[in-house]
């Protein structure tokens, strides 16, 4: 997340300028600058905060990253995946030969 483009569009989409945003969120201008700039980052707290102060919200949503244990490192978990895959054919024949169950 770019927190930097995320607060210039709150601020600039509410209409505000740095010093009635600053007002609002209880923060200085020049303190909303760097923020803007890159040069310093808000905490969550300070970041919610001055969203709120623009009429905004910021909603976050966690996705488990699938990662290697110490008993399989990522890059050989892929090798694995990939040969698993090379097991089973990408085209079949005109007749798909299967076991038939039940019988």
């Amino acid at each position: 997340m770019d927190v930097a483009r995320l607060l210039r569009t709150a601020r600039s989409s509410a209409g505000l300028t740095l010093r009635e945003l600053g007002e609002r969120a209880g923060t200085s201008h020049s303190t909303l600058a760097a923020y803007e700039s890159g040069s310093k980052t808000p905490n969550v707290s300070t970041l919610q905060r001055v969203l709120s102060a623009a009429g905004f919200s910021a909603d976050l949503e966690l996705h488990q990253r699938h990662r290697g244990d110490a008993d399989l490192p990522r890059g050989e978990e892929l090798v694995a995946v990939l040969e698993l895959a090379e097991a089973f054919p990408a085209r079949h024949g005109d007749r798909l030969e299967a076991p038939v169950f039940g019988r």
